[in-house]
C-alpha cells in the first residue's frame, strides 16, 4: 500500500528505496551519464521491477524430489504471462522480462503522445489470440499524465482481459499519472521504482530524467 497526495492505494507498490536503488536512480537521472551506462543501470532497475511484478503472480503447491532423494514441498507458477511494452520506450524493458520469464508472449501496442496536447494517439495493437487467458505486464518506464497507460488498459479490456490480471510496471511515475490510472482502473496493480514531484506546464516529469526512449535508443 502506498500513500499518494493523502490517499492510500492498496494496488500500488513502490520499490523500497535502498542505498543500491538510490544510487542506480542517481546514475540514470544524471545529465552527464553516458548512454551505455544509462542502458546498463536502467536495465538493472527494470529487472528489480519485473521481479517484483512476478511476486504478484499466483502459485500453486508442488511437491518434488530433490537430488538427495528427499521430498520438498514447494510451489510453481499458476498461469501464463504476456508482456505488453508500450512502443517506443516500453521496448527498453522487453529484454529484461524475457531474461526472467520463460515461454512468455510479447505483444505490442503503438501509442504516441501528442507533444502539443499531451494526449495519447492510438495507432495499432498486436496481441496474442489467448491474451484474455494470461496475466498481462504492461511495460512503460515513464508514467506522466497516464493517458497512454489508460489507452493501453482500455485496449486490453476490449480484448477481454480482466483488470485484476493486469500489472503495470514503470520506472518513474508522478502523482497525477498514478491517480489518473488507478482512479480509472482500480482493480489493476502497479509497480514503480520512484514517485517524482509532478508535471510541469508541458506535462514533463520533474525532476525526471528526460526522454527515456531517446536516451535508451540513442535518438536524443
Amino acid at each position: 500500500m502506498a500513500l499518494i497526495n493523502g490517499k492510500e492505494y492498496s494496488q500500488l507498490t513502490i520499490l523500497k528505496m535502498t542505498s543500491q536503488l538510490r544510487t542506480l536512480m542517481t546514475i540514470i537521472r544524471d545529465q552527464n551519464t553516458k548512454r551505455n551506462d544509462f542502458i546498463f543501470y536502467a536495465d538493472r532497475i527494470n529487472r528489480l521491477l519485473i521481479e517484483e511484478g512476478l511476486n504478484l503472480l499466483p502459485t500453486r503447491d508442488k511437491t518434488i524430489t530433490t537430488r538427495t532423494g528427499e521430498v520438498y514441498h514447494g510451489s510453481e507458477f499458476n498461469g501464463k504471462i504476456c508482456a505488453v511494452p508500450i512502443i517506443r520506450a516500453g521496448l527498453s524493458m522487453e529484454n529484461c522480462i524475457r531474461e526472467v520469464a520463460k515461454k512468455i508472449r510479447i505483444a505490442h501496442i503503438l501509442i504516441q503522445r501528442d507533444e502539443e496536447t499531451a494526449k495519447p494517439i492510438f495507432y495499432k495493437s498486436w496481441l496474442p489470440d489467448d491474451i484474455q487467458e494470461r496475466y498481462v505486464f504492461i511495460l512503460d518506464p515513464m508514467l506522466a499524465t497516464g493517458g497512454s497507460a489508460n489507452a493501453t488498459i482500455n485496449t486490453l479490456k476490449n480484448n477481454n482481459v480482466d483488470e485484476d490480471k493486469i500489472i503495470f510496471i514503470n520506472l518513474v511515475s508522478v502523482p497525477e499519472g498514478i491517480e489518473a490510472v488507478l482512479g480509472t482502473y482500480p482493480a489493476i496493480r502497479m509497480i514503480t521504482a520512484e514517485v517524482d514531484r509532478g508535471l510541469n506546464e508541458n506535462a514533463f516529469i520533474l525532476p525526471g530524467l528526460g526522454d527515456f526512449g531517446d536516451i535508451y535508443f540513442g535518438t536524443d
